[in-house]
């Protein structure tokens, strides 16, 4: 019996003027969401890495008292530091009923060609897992980077960076303070740290 189809509950979130974006895969199963928004399984560690980098508090988004992060506080900080955020997969069949990568299927990936027409100002494409980098690398035409390295790609005659970080589920055997040295590398050569 074939797995029923699943679509995105969720467009890509593009602040004006964005200078870099991130994209995971696909969100898990909605019992799992802390919020209705990207990262939300509560104990993902990609908004524990942005409060430990940009504001020294691995906690700065999080609401301990109800597992839960502070949405208007995230989306105030995308707009101020120009991150967008996005996921590599419009539709997807999870293939064993879990959140894995490994078990997902891509039926209708992210048009990325699309999504930087609306980002003029971006930079940098950042996968936060490999799943995600193996489709960004499908789609530029540019071999999957090192965890923790980039490949520059010329797109509508400017370069663009295309980074591969370690991934923030907790399933990825590497701790968190290790996951954000990676990260403030990133953002340091990108002048936004």
């Amino acid at each position: 019996m074939e797995k029923e189809i699943e679509c995105h509950p969720w467009t890509p979130y593009i602040p004006y003027g964005a200078k870099i974006l991130f994209v995971g895969s696909f969100p898990p199963d909605s019992s799992k969401w802390s919020m209705e928004f990207y990262y939300p399984n509560w104990i993902n560690d990609f908004w524990r890495i942005m409060g430990l980098l940009y504001y020294d508090d691995k906690e700065h988004f999080c609401d301990v008292a109800s597992k839960s992060f502070k949405l208007n506080d995230i989306k105030a900080f995308l707009q101020e530091q120009k991150i967008a955020v996005g996921d590599m997969a419009v539709e997807v069949r999870r293939l064993k009923g879990n959140a894995s990568d490994k078990f997902l299927e891509i039926v209708t990936p992210l048009s990325l060609g699309d999504v930087l027409q609306n980002m003029p100002e971006c930079r940098a494409l950042v996968a936060t897992g490999e799943k995600a980098a193996q489709e960004i690398a499908m789609q530029m035409g540019i071999a999957v980077p090192n965890v923790g390295e980039y490949v520059e790609v010329k797109v509508d005659g400017g370069d663009l960076r295309v980074y591969r970080m370690p991934s923030t589920s907790r399933a990825y055997p590497l701790a968190l303070t290790k996951k954000a040295e990676h990260y403030r590398k990133l953002f340091v050569e990108m002048g936004m740290l």
